[in-house]
This record gives structure tokens, sequence and C-alpha cells, in this order.
């Protein structure tokens, strides 16, 4: 390939772990030219994020790294640290999948960004760097840039923190892109906005992009061609039409094939049995007071029965997750009310308000921030049983096994830790904790959002088990619409606080009535390259037609 500019040629890396070598990537060739947009695909622990860092040394210094990966004529992994820093930010750049971790919150993002300058191009004058800053945040499309140079990481939104990392890394014109799931912890909406972004960016600048994601909506948006990773090793590569049409790997049609899709065949409706379990009655939330108050939820009622699963949908800042927090009694109330088993929260004393409290599981988005680094799977299981269950040793070591395996994790596990244990293991011992009381009402909010495409869907197909076993209701958080059409029964759609559209999962989702809705809908990638071109041909020319 006569325009290449990044060959990799059987990289291995290996890490030093208590003595022993273990393998994470093992003999991979690729390259990526020009302007081109290359995606790795696979699991978690497939070792494409390690892939990717192995490139800009990023990786810890227990890896040993060997192989060849030629940026053009220069070999970047013999570089000395000194020559690494100077590649680093000027020709290759990376946006990583956490803005707000790879964001200092110490500093104004406008100082950060003028300090990758004053690093790389110290040719600039202050004046100049200043410019450069404002230039670069009018190119990634955020809104009154001069002012908002002089913000907070803390007082951006999602999107807004990942437009200010991608113009971080565009600032000295890059060669190469490392994208490093930009777009996982994002809105459906946000995302596409994200991904015009990159996309016209790449357009103007001519930069390669290394794009690596699970999200196959995505791949089927920006990528040109894919390389398909599993336990370190290559299992094909293909441009990308040709692969999502005839995958020729067994690994990567099981992988097509565990995508959800909105258009989930018709499931009976569950018959609620006696009363409600969850019942949300115009429930408002204000945070501050005066002329700084801000209404999080506004007038919102929901109700939700015995073996019902009803998702709250919506962008960030639409209130669902305050939602969900009134439903366990965090977050005080401010007007409204909400019962749990006909029980009020806000008024359960004593014993009342510790059974109710014993009647709620719930299952967090990031599992390795839920599970105490310190306990082991065993105790953090056994804790609710101590506490509200009363139970002690033989009985307790037999709920905990037995709880162990209703989600399928064998019951030697339970003396492991939660950092020996992959996304999904750790997203399965969370979810035995939120149902070791046998709980009446489960909240999961955004659960699978950080999993990749497979071990979503055994997560999404152990909590169908559980539910359809348990008989809990639910109340699922999320703002993947189609993992929302694979489970769910009812969607509630919030916007602003407010509910805009309900009812029945396939009329939602399939004929909605409401624009927002709409709007969300037409934002969720496909994973179909043919049909997301023909989709992102429709918005240029509306945005081109709105402008």
């Amino acid at each position: 390939m006569t325009d290449t500019l990044l060959q990799v040629r059987d990289l291995r890396v290996d890490f030093r772990v208590g003595g022993e070598s273990v393998p994470a990537v093992q003999g991979v060739s690729f390259a990526v030219a020009r302007g081109e947009v290359v995606a790795l695909v696979g699991e978690s622990g497939s070792g494409k994020s390690v892939t990717a860092l192995s490139l800009v040394g990023l990786l810890p210094d227990s890896a040993v790294v060997t192989g060849s990966a030629r940026l053009d004529d220069e070999e970047l992994l013999s570089m000395s640290e000194r020559e690494r820093n100077g590649i680093r930010g000027s020709r290759v750049a990376v946006i990583f999948q956490d803005p707000a971790g790879a964001l200092d919150p110490v500093f104004p993002v406008g100082s950060q960004i003028e300090e990758t300058l004053r690093v790389h191009r110290p040719e600039l004058s202050r004046a100049e760097r200043r410019a450069r800053a404002v230039e670069l945040l009018e190119m990634v499309e955020i809104d009154q840039p001069e002012r908002r140079l002089a913000s907070y990481p803390h007082q951006l939104s999602g999107g807004q923190a990942q437009r200010v990392m991608i113009a971080m890394a565009l600032s000295c014109d890059p060669e190469l892109l490392i994208a490093d799931e930009p777009t996982t912890a994002l809105d459906v909406t946000v995302q596409r906005e994200i991904l015009d972004v990159v996309r016209r960016l790449q357009k103007r600048t001519g930069a390669a992009i290394l794009l690596i994601t699970h999200d196959m909506g995505v791949v089927a948006d920006l990528a040109d061609r894919v390389v398909v990773m599993r336990r370190g090793q290559v299992e094909e590569t293909a441009p990308v039409q040709e692969l999502f049409d005839a995958p020729r790997a067994d690994y990567t049609r099981t992988l097509l094939e565990a995508v959800p899709r909105i258009g989930a065949p018709a499931r009976p409706a569950p018959t609620a049995q006696g009363a409600p379990v969850l019942q949300i009655e115009d429930l408002g939330v204000v945070y501050g007071r005066g002329a700084r108050a801000v209404t999080a939820v506004d007038g919102v009622s929901v109700t939700i029965g015995e073996g019902e699963i009803v998702a709250l949908v919506g962008e960030s800042g639409s209130g669902k997750s305050t939602i969900g927090r009134c439903a366990l009694g965090l977050t005080p109330i401010t007007a409204g009310r909400v019962l749990v088993d006909g029980v009020d929260l806000a008024r359960a004393r004593g014993r009342a308000a510790r059974r109710v409290k014993g009647a709620v599981g719930f299952v967090f988005q990031n599992s390795l921030a839920a599970l105490d680094p310190r306990m082991s799977v065993g105790a953090s299981i056994a804790e609710p049983l101590r506490a509200h269950g009363g139970l002690r040793g033989a009985a307790l070591d037999a709920r905990v096994t037995e709880l162990l395996a209703a989600v399928e994790l064998p019951a030697s596990w339970e003396r492991r830790y939660p950092h020996e244990l992959s996304g999904g293991q750790r997203q399965r011992v969370a979810i035995a904790r939120a149902i070791a009381l046998r709980p009446r009402l489960l909240i999961a909010d955004e659960p699978t959002s950080a999993l990749d495409v497979s071990v979503q869907a055994t997560v999404l197909e152990l909590l169908r088990d559980l539910q359809r076993d348990l008989r809990f209701a639910c109340l699922f958080i999320s703002h993947d619409l189609a993992v929302v059409d694979e489970l769910c029964d009812r969607v509630v759609v919030l916007h602003r606080g407010r509910i805009v559209e309900e009812g029945e999962r396939r009329a939602v989702l399939t004929a909605p009535t409401d624009t927002y809705t709409r709007t969300l809908l037409a934002a969720v990638p496909v994973p179909d390259p043919r049909e997301q071109a023909a989709r992102r041909a429709r918005w240029e020319k509306e945005r081109l037609r709105a402008s």
C-alpha cells in the first residue's frame, strides 16, 4: 500500500504479573492508510485498546511490547520516552473514552488546549495560542467558544467535554487520530452530533483515524475498514460493507448477531398481579433555590406492576436518573410522592423504612465503582443479606453460592476481587447483590451501556431470566433504544424533566407520536453501512437546509 501511514506487523504485548508473563496481544498485523478510518472491534479482553495504546507508549511499565509499528519511516516501538513525547499530541493524538477523567479538573479547558499548543508549537505567541484555541472550539462546534475557554470540565456536559477532547487532539494537526470508545458514555443524540463532528473534521483535516469501539452502529457510520480482534489475535480484516454483508469468521458472525436492533418481534405484555409495586405520582424535584433553582423533574407519574419492565429513556439531563434515585429514597422530593408496595418512601420510618428499602434492588452503570475494591465478591453479595436479611454462618454461605449460580458464576469466585473480573462478570456480581433480598422492585441505571455487544446480550438475557423467575417489577433507565426494545414492556420518554410520550414498547419505538421521540430514534446508528450512509445523507441535507 503506497499511501500507508501506519504499518503494524507482528505486534505482541505481554504483561508481567506476579513473576509470570500474561499475553494480551499475540502477533497482530494491520495497516492504516492516509485519510482512512480503520475500526478495531472485539469484546473486552480482545486486546484492541492495548494494541492502540502500545503505539503511543501509554501502557504501564509491566507491559513488554515487541514487533513493529511504523509511522511513515519512523519505528514507534523503539522510540525513547522523549521521542514519544514529541510524537504524542503532534503527529499522533488520542481521544479517550472518558473526557471527565482525561481533562484536568483544576484548570479551565482553554488553558489545557493552550498547554498542548505551548508544548508542541513553541513558536506560537500567547495571543496566537488563544486564537487557535478559539478556532478549535469553533471547529468542534461549541457555542460561544471564547466564553467556553474559561469553563472548567465540571461545568460542561458530557458531549461538550468530549468536543473539548477532540479539539485538544486536533490542535497540532495530527496525521493519525486514535479514538478509544469516543462515544460510549454519550446519549444517542449527543453521540450523533459527535460522530458528525468527527466525520466533518476528518474530511477537513485528512487525518487517518484508528477507531476502537464495540458499537457496530458507529463502525457502520464511520469506518472504511474493520479489524476484528479476539483473544489478542486478528480474526479477520475487511472493508466495512464486505464485513457486514459476508463476514468470514464465525466470531465476526456471532458479534454481528449479538447487536441489538430496533424492531424486536412482538411479545405478550405481562399481566400485572395485585397492587402496583412502584407508583410515582406527580413527582417534582428542584435543585437549588431562588434564581439558581433548576427543575430536574416536573410532574412525572409512572406506575409499574409486578413482573413488568418499564424503560425511562431520554438524553442526559432529562431527569431519568433523578427519578431512579427518588425511587430509592436517595434524592429529596420537592413535590408529589413515590410509593413502593403502597409505602410512601418519604414518610416511612423505623421498621417500615427498613422493610421497603430491602424490597428495592439497584444495579449501577459502573460496576467497578459500585463494588468495594477491598471486599471479595462473596463479601459484596453477602453484605445486604447480613444488613437486612439477618443471615449468618452456613445459611449465609449457602445463599451467596445460590446467588452466584443464579447469575451463572462459579461458587469458587466468591473469593475473587472486582479487579480480577471482566466488566460483564462484575455486572453479574452487581446483579447478584441487587437480587439478594428477592426485591419487589429492581432499578437498573444504564446497566449495559459500558459492555461489549456480546457481553451485553448475555447480561440482558440474564436479566430477562431472573425477572421471569422472581417476578420483580423493573425500572430500566437507558439511552440505548435498541436495548430497550429488546428487554422492556413499556417505554416512558423524558425530555427536560417531563414525560413527552409513553406507551407499549413496540408502539413508541416503531410509530412514535412525539417529535422528540422521533429525533431520538433518528439518532440511533444502524449496524448497516448502506442504510447508515443513506440516513447520513438525509441529515446532511437537513443540516444544510437549516443553515
